[in-house]
């Protein structure tokens, strides 16, 4: 790693990047906005793309994008990705700034810039010392010299916000009711005013809900459910609801206004009369409200009221819900809003409410969950103000605010559309959201190595993408678990032509296909990170896997994946643990062997080949744990297999390919010069008998 002071610059990686503008986690100080600039050979943006930050998060080329914000035990950090070789020609400096909404740099503790290399290696570090009244700070730049890239720590600052930092290097900034907006639509607040700066966001005007909807014939179709006459019923002090008139299936928006600052307390009674679910639960003065409620089907819907003055409780359609559009949309409380627009990044602002400590949620229901409004996904759940941006699916949906007792601002901005098929020519398919494509092989007959990313996935189940044959049966290929969100993997290894494949994620997506040859050749004891494919060109051979980072849970497994068969089979699984895992790669002497390795993208890994004595040799009673390899030299015996936890003993050919499978639940087997792979999640023993 390079610690480098202003001014100073060194040489980086013509790869993948991800630059991390950090700053130690202390209440109270600033929240830091990070963007990106790609400027051309006069020092501008070529137009408003080149601008990437929160709300618009990747640049048209894909080079730059803005992956969002990290939060550790001590410091926040937002993050950065630069794929380096797909800068665009044009574009010659790549400048990482930062701007404070509300406050200033020289109360920031600890800002820092750090870049950090595909294989997680730490390339440059640059701590910020200098930092006073700046509310805009150009922290480094990245820039072109001989044909190589470079990086220099700038450490210039501007005390009149993002607004007069992006002016300066080409970018239109006008003035819009609630804050500064850029020809991208985007929102941005200025810092304190002062004599060059632009004007300081106006106060966020109160909720002042849409009219209802004139009544529409019963069963009328609309694009969120089914239409029927609003149910209107007022009163003072505490009262019941009670809607006598038949409602269609799915749910219903509650709408309450009341006046003064009494305590509201509106809920849901049970078939017993009771007390069932909270729809509303405020002191906000004059407060106007809606929330999302689901009848009961076989009764009608009755709500309790407890309030000490005059209130009305209306029930409405889905149809009422407020639209949220690419226009801010501002508001007071609970609150039900309608999306119908494609994938979009929605950004949302909450002032904190009164006392700057009200809880703020924000929930997404998608159309096909209308039954169950349990089945939904949590956006935000923060207490204090909130400056956030949120991705949404396609929709038609609905984002409902639970809680909110303050003003907030939604603003949806939908992502460009993306065209998987264009990898056809390039060999990057790129998409959004769940879709079905097909990869070609760019040399049919051998393998290919597919280099995926999905950015802002989670690494868990949610994330997938399964293999479809012919008869649209699907077969795992990749999840988010066991491979992480980045990495490598290989593809083809029959040598196919084309591949079917599924996948499913929220967000965006990218499968690069390369050829066999960018994988690196495996000769010796190897470190990495993340899922990666290695090609093996020796022997049959065992193998020590270890994991060497120290994060809890991390998955890390290897296999061993031989053309033109296709067969993979399992190396070692740590299944969690640190401690060295032995086991056999096997090799098939007509084809060639790939060495996959599957891993989250921050869990660190060592392979060490092993020779075959390293596998101890079978006793009269030999236990052992989890993953292993055993070796049987004497004459022919029974095994008996005794396992405390799902257990599978495989007995190797010579290629070290499983040929048998031996369990606990049934033999004893006889085997005499064997080679055993043991796999169990537990403890085991393995007894022999003459």
């Amino acid at each position: 790693m390079t610690h480098i002071v202003k001014g100073a610059n060194a040489p980086v990686p013509a790869g993948l990047l991800r630059v991390a503008v950090s700053r130690r986690k202390v209440p109270g100080t600033p929240v830091v906005d990070v963007s990106a600039l790609l400027l051309d050979a006069a020092g501008k943006v070529r137009g408003d793309a080149d601008l990437v930050f929160h709300n618009q998060p990747a640049h048209p080329s894909g080079a730059v994008r803005h992956l969002g914000t990290g939060d550790g035990v001590d410091q926040l950090a937002e993050w950065l990705e630069l794929d380096l070789p797909r800068v665009e020609p044009a574009v010659q400096r790549v400048l990482v700034a930062a701007s404070c909404d509300d406050g200033t740099f020289g109360a920031v503790p600890g800002l820092a810039l750090q870049t950090v290399a595909g294989d997680g290696t730490i390339v440059v570090h640059y701590d910020v010392t200098d930092a006073a009244g700046e509310t805009a700070f150009v922290l480094g730049e990245f820039y072109r010299r001989n044909g190589e890239w470079k990086f220099r720590a700038v450490g210039q600052g501007w005390d009149s916000g993002l607004a007069g930092l992006a002016t300066d290097f080409g970018i239109v900034v006008e003035a819009e009711p609630v804050a500064p907006v850029m020809h991208t639509g985007v929102t941005k607040a200025a810092g304190p005013p002062t004599a060059d700066a632009v004007p300081a966001p106006a106060p966020i005007p109160a909720y002042t809900p849409a009219p209802a909807p004139m009544a529409a014939p019963m069963a009328t179709p609309a694009p969120l459910g089914t239409d029927f006459p609003p149910h209107t019923q007022s009163g003072r002090g505490n009262g019941v609801v009670s809607v006598d008139v038949p409602l269609p299936p799915g749910p219903v928006i509650v709408e309450a206004q009341v006046r003064g600052d009494e305590w509201l307390l509106v809920e849901t009674l049970n078939r017993r009369n009771k007390d069932e679910d909270t729809v509303f639960n405020t002191t906000l003065r004059d407060f106007h409200g809606r929330a999302l409620v689901q009848p009961p089907r076989d009764r009608p819907l009755r709500m309790k009221v407890n309030y000490d003055g005059d209130w009305t409780i209306r029930v409405l359609p889905l149809s009422a819900a407020r639209p949220l559009g690419t226009r801010t949309l501002t508001g007071r409380g609970p609150d039900v809003l309608a999306y119908p627009g494609t994938m979009a990044d929605v950004k949302v602002r909450f002032d904190g409410g009164a006392d700057r400590g009200e809880w703020f949620v924000l929930n997404c229901h998608e159309a096909e969950h209308f039954d169950d409004l349990d089945e939904h996904e949590m956006l935000c759940n923060e207490t204090g103000k909130l400056k956030q941006t949120v991705p949404v699916p396609d929709g038609p949906l609905l984002l409902v605010i639970e809680h909110g007792d303050g003003n907030w601002e939604l603003t949806a901005k939908p992502l460009p559309v993306r065209d998987p098929s264009a990898g056809r020519t390039t060999g990057a398919y790129e998409g959004r959201g769940d879709r079905t494509i097909t990869l070609l092989n760019p040399r049919p007959g051998r393998p290919a190595l597919v280099q995926y990313d999905f950015p802002g996935a989670k690494a868990d189940y949610s994330l997938e993408v399964k293999r479809v044959d012919e008869y649209g049966d699907e077969d795992e290929w990749l999840t988010g678990r066991q491979h992480g969100t980045r990495g490598m993997a290989v593809l083809f290894a029959d040598g196919r032509a084309e591949q079917a494949v599924h996948v499913k994620c929220a967000g965006d997506w990218t499968l690069r296909l390369l050829p066999e040859e960018q994988a690196p050749l495996f000769t010796g004891p190897t470190e990495g990170r993340g899922s990666t494919v290695l090609r093996y060109q020796g022997p049959p051979t065992l193998m020590t896997v270890t994991r060497t980072s120290r994060g809890d849970d991390e998955h890390l497994s290897a296999w061993s994946l031989n053309h033109p068969y296709g067969k993979s089979t399992t190396i070692a699984d740590t299944l969690g643990r640190r401690r060295p895992t032995l086991g056999p790669v096997w090799v098939d002497p007509g084809g060639s062997c790939f060495l996959t390795v599957r891993a989250g993208e921050d869990t660190k890994w060592r392979l060490e080949p092993a020779p075959l004595s390293a596998a101890p040799v079978l006793g009269a009673r030999t236990p052992g744990g989890w993953y292993g390899v055993v070796r049987h030299t004497g004459p022919e015996a029974e095994l008996v297999v005794v396992g405390t936890a799902l257990i599978h003993v495989f007995e190797l050919d010579e290629n070290l390919f499983p040929h048998r499978k031996l369990t606990a639940s049934s033999g004893p087997y006889r085997i005499s010069g064997s080679i055993l792979h043991v796999r169990c999640l537990g403890e085991w023993t393995l007894e022999l008998r003459p």
